[in-house]
């Protein structure tokens, strides 16, 4: 005895429903190539973008390479040391770049003052004290700007009072200790 599918006895009698399976799996492998080519088409926008970024960071390291000064320097302008003839005027350097860099922040030096020191560090370091007064947002903007800048500066100890409602305009007192290595002008 020979067993029959259910669905083979419809098939010969009804011609509706092959047409109508032929149509469904044309129109799936139709939906297929379309889906394919779109895929095929959102890499290569992808690809050119990469490219085009690609060429633009090529171009940039050439132009810095045109510039040899530049290149050969990357960081800031300047010396990397406290310079001055005797370590109160490396000093006093010290102080006037910290007060800078505080007012750059939007903030105010309340303090300051200079460790002191034999005539000769022994380490090569100058240190100095600042107490400052500076909104929350102007404290990271301070931080960076002593740190990535030059003269090298070094945060030793960095000391920040928590806002009250008593402080006036939301300000925070910041207490920093600051080094930077000296190094005496030839």
């Amino acid at each position: 005895m020979i067993a029959r599918h259910p669905l083979s006895q419809y098939l010969p009698r009804d011609p509706r429903l092959s047409v109508l399976g032929y149509a469904a799996v044309v129109i799936a492998l139709f939906l297929t190539i379309v889906f394919a080519l779109a895929d095929i088409a959102e890499r290569f926008r992808a690809l050119n973008e990469s490219t085009e970024i690609l060429s633009q960071l090529k171009e940039r390291v050439l132009d810095a390479g045109s510039e040899p000064s530049r290149a050969a320097n990357a960081g800031p302008a300047g010396s990397p040391f406290v310079e001055g003839p005797t370590v109160t005027v490396a000093s006093a350097m010290l102080l006037q770049r910290i007060a800078g860099a505080v007012a750059r922040a939007g903030g105010t030096v309340v303090s300051s003052e200079v460790e002191p020191q034999s005539v000769q560090p022994k380490d090569g370091y100058v240190r100095a004290i600042a107490n400052c007064e500076i909104e929350q947002q102007g404290l990271q903007k301070l931080l960076y700007d002593i740190e990535a800048g030059k003269p090298f500066l070094f945060i030793d100890q960095l000391v920040v009072e928590a806002q009250t409602p008593s402080n006036e305009g939301g300000r925070m007192r910041v207490l920093l200790g600051i080094s930077g290595m000296w190094r005496p002008q030839q």
